[in-house]
């Protein structure tokens, strides 16, 4: 008989979490103004409102935590945490900054100028928020099959090939680079495949354009490659990341995601030019270039924890989970964008939520529902993270409206899988009594899902 499986790791801490009423919750998401983002900690059961910077580190990354160097300058943190990129993604230069977002603000400040327009695959909210802050277009070229949450592709984050020479040909020299990530997190979590990037990379090479992987998930990215696409089997994750890389000029991280810890990122890239372009602005913005805005003891355990993210079973603990998450879904009929991706849950709200309009948000809707339910937070991957058009100011309702549960690293057994899908259900099965959803009653004028505020209708 075949062995079940099993968790690639033991527990050695837990951190004891709380239950709450429904009153209770009840009295506090009114109070945040149904923003799940403006509840407090103590007052969520479980929370899958994100999986960046909450997974949980390993023994080696505590243990790498108290070995930091914390000078300013010259910490052999740094070199040590270089070394790690340079021998995951072949990437010669390295600015450490403090999360994603930061590195974006770095090397945009240099390479996104007012009027340009960035073709890439569905870009994600900072990712959009960067670019539309600067004046410029990010151009959503994914492949339109990604909207079809029910159809079953090995590949949903892809780039549409078609797309992105039609907007190569028309934008010509507004384009500065083009931009992959992976995976494709707006898109479900969806991975792309190694032939895409080659594809990508073949177009870059023909209009004479720079790519860039936005790699905050790219070991997960990794992992789909190897077990889904042709001829990959036998390779190793970190040979698969390896090839990965050679087909960009360069990246930009949250180490919060696939580098398991609490906080830190990156720029790596092969371009000397965007490295001595880009340096300054770290300077400005995050610090010093051999500490950018991470602490010495984090350069350590994120060093450690790319080395550990990028072996197969430390991979395959984590995305059993989700696909555990999804099998229990599937057994109740619930919706959600298909194949489980590698790090969270889409499920589909307006398949769920068939009576409430676009215009009063159904994922937001749902995701207020789960947490009355139960305590679970999720997060909006829809309507109201899209914003608005930045000239018409109208809401963008193109793109799919998904209810993310994403799941932290290391941090959840497959008990509390069981109470997600479980409240799920309670909601799924009442479903045809939830009519009316929520209306923004203030918003931001950029990246608004963070700090809106909502009335429920």
């Amino acid at each position: 008989m075949e062995l079940p499986f099993a968790e690639s790791w033991k527990i050695k801490m837990v951190e004891p979490i709380r239950k709450s009423t429904r009153e209770e919750r009840e009295q506090w998401i009114k109070e945040a103004y149904y923003n799940v983002f403006q509840l407090k900690s103590e007052q969520v059961y479980i929370d899958l409102i994100t999986d960046s910077g909450t997974g949980s580190m390993s023994d080696r990354q505590w243990a790498a935590l108290m070995l930091g160097d914390e000078s300013y300058a010259g910490a052999s943190s740094f070199f040590n945490l270089k070394e790690t990129i340079q021998k995951i993604t072949g990437f010669e230069y390295v600015i450490p900054t403090h999360q994603g977002r930061a590195a974006e603000n770095v090397l945009f400040s240099y390479l996104v100028k007012e009027g340009n327009v960035i073709p890439g695959n569905s870009h994600f909210d900072t990712t959009k928020g960067h670019i539309e802050a600067r004046k410029a277009v990010a151009l959503d070229c994914t492949i339109d099959d990604a909207k079809n949450t029910q159809l079953e592709l090995p590949f949903k984050g892809n780039v549409d090939i078609k797309k992105l020479e039609d907007a190569l040909q028309k934008y010509s020299d507004r384009i500065p680079f083009i931009i992959v990530t992976i995976t494709n997190n707006t898109a479900g979590g969806q991975p792309v495949s190694m032939q895409n990037m080659k594809d990508v990379r073949a177009l870059a090479n023909k209009y004479n354009k720079p790519v860039l992987f936005d790699s905050a998930r790219f070991a997960e990215n990794a992992y789909f490659i190897k077990t889904r696409e042709e001829g990959y089997q036998n390779k190793t994750i970190k040979e698969i990341c390896l090839e990965t890389f050679a087909l960009a000029d360069g990246m930009t991280m949250s180490a919060k995601k696939d580098g398991i810890v609490n906080m830190g990122g990156f720029i790596a890239t092969r371009k000397e030019e965007w490295f001595e372009g880009a340096k300054g602005y770290c300077v400005q913005y995050e610090g010093y270039l051999t500490y950018g805005g991470m602490n010495g003891r984090d350069m350590n355990a994120l060093a450690v924890g790319l080395d550990e993210n990028t072996e197969f079973d430390n991979l395959e603990t984590r995305i059993q989970q989700v696909a555990y998450l999804a099998q229990r879904l599937d057994e109740f009929g619930i919706p959600y964008q298909r194949p489980a991706g590698g790090h969270a849950i889409f499920v589909d709200a307006p398949k769920v939520l068939t009576h409430v309009p676009k215009e009063e948000f159904p994922a937001q809707t749902l995701t207020v529902e789960l947490y009355l339910e139960a305590g679970i937070r999720g997060c909006e991957i829809g309507y109201l993270l899209a914003d608005r058009d930045p000239i018409t100011r109208e809401n963008r309702f193109g793109g799919i409206d998904l209810l993310r549960l994403a799941i932290p690293r290391r941090v959840y057994t497959n008990n509390h899988m069981d109470v997600i899908a479980v409240a799920l259900k309670n909601v799924f099965d009442r479903r045809e009594t939830i009519t009316r959803g929520v209306r923004i009653a203030w918003e931001a004028p950029i990246m608004r899902h963070f700090t809106v505020k909502l009335e429920k209708l």
